[in-house]
């Protein structure tokens, strides 16, 4: 029996697992486990959503996978082959996959962690969107001015209009759009009353934060979506990781280190001909179909193929009624075209819905299947 785990139900995560329970469906000497820290598949794209209180629909792993193991990864024993997760609870491998994706990085400044809420997880959202609940009138302050942290800001100030939102960044919200891009989105800011600070966060205390130079910014909640921090438990294992943590991969996606451990997501450090790739499901998917189909051929004695992927686009959500999609060079530069108003809502909303019916019909792909197409 040949044993394939899967770390996580992310995006990645999940297209990897679907991929293969489809691929080797037909054969009974391979099993697919995939070790979960819940049972509950997390849209993290729509985290902002919940994040102001929106619902989304309840998406169960195993509607789709039928061995999932519930715990959270505490450690990979490379020489033995073997995943332990935090009951003790041991499982072995003879090929992993570590799709374990990023966190906001609040350990880098001081008091986040204390002080600060995170879209980490559908818990951490809801949690935010009970304390925004709370408050008939007051200030917030989102930290980090990526995509995460713009479509938190206004997300948050179009639902709750009786609250002052403040975006926080070391540069401004939308340096990597185009001109007409970024135009719709400082208006899109203007009408929904959120101010923009440029500046460096020292420190987040309990009402507010304290910026480099000593200025402070009050504030009644704070939101951290600035940094990305992935887990310590590949450098811990002993697989060759970059400055970041990220898994160094071959060109198939394998660890350079140790070829049984193919990684996928925002936890690889994959080189691309424009440099290394970073984290985002518009990538991760990819990334986990593209690991399914290698492996699939490495079960039937075949050498895996490399991995190729160019960005295409840069979707972003101004509210519910708003977005701007910015169209993009293959290294994720903005190109000359890019959507508005209600077109962008359309195609942002469209590209990234569930991903459920992808999900679904990976499920029914033959071993011989290509790889993502998008």
């Amino acid at each position: 029996m040949h044993r394939i785990v899967i770390l996580g139900a992310g995006y990645a995560g999940m297209l990897t697992a679907v991929s293969l329970v489809g691929r080797t469906r037909r054969r009974d000497d391979v099993a697919v486990t995939v070790v979960n820290a819940t049972d509950r598949f997390t849209e993290r794209l729509r985290l902002h959503r919940v994040a102001t209180g929106q619902r989304l629909q309840h998406l169960g792993i195993r509607q789709l996978v039928d061995d999932l193991e519930v715990g959270w990864v505490t450690g990979i024993d490379l020489t033995q082959r073997t995943v332990r997760i935090d009951d003790e609870r041991e499982i072995g491998y003879d090929t992993l996959v570590y799709p374990l994706g990023g966190s906001a990085d609040t350990a880098s400044v001081p008091g986040a962690a204390d002080h600060a809420y995170t879209l980490d997880s559908a818990d951490g959202a809801e949690l935010f969107a009970r304390r925004l609940g709370e408050l008939s009138e007051g200030r917030v302050l989102v930290c980090g001015g990526g995509l995460t942290g713009l479509e938190a800001a206004t997300e948050i100030a179009e639902r709750f209009p009786q609250l002052t939102v403040t975006l926080l960044g070391r540069a401004g919200p939308g340096k990597d759009l185009g001109p007409k891009a970024r135009d719709h989105m400082r208006s899109a800011l203007r009408r929904l009353c959120v101010s923009v600070e440029v500046a460096e966060i020292a420190a987040v205390r309990r009402d507010g934060a304290t910026l480099t130079g000593g200025r402070r910014i009050p504030a009644d909640v704070i939101l951290m979506t600035s940094g990305v921090r992935v887990s310590p438990l590949a450098s811990t294992a002993g697989l060759t990781v970059d400055d970041h943590g990220r898994i160094v991969t071959d060109a198939t996606l394998r660890s350079v280190s140790h070829p049984s451990v193919y990684a996928v997501g925002d936890s690889a450090a994959i080189t691309q001909r424009y440099g290394v790739m970073h984290g985002t499901c518009q990538g991760g998917m990819p990334t986990g179909a593209h690991a399914a189909a290698q492996i699939a051929r490495e079960l039937n004695g075949r050498q895996p193929r490399p991995f190729r992927f160019g960005y295409y686009h840069s979707p972003i959500s101004l509210g519910r009624g708003d977005a701007v999609v910015q169209f993009t060079h293959a290294d994720g530069s903005p190109g000359r075209a890019a959507l508005t108003g209600r077109a962008a809502v359309w195609y942002k909303e469209t590209v990234s819905s569930t991903p459920w019916p992808v999900f679904r019909r990976a499920l029914r792909l033959p071993a011989s299947a290509m790889v993502w197409r998008p």
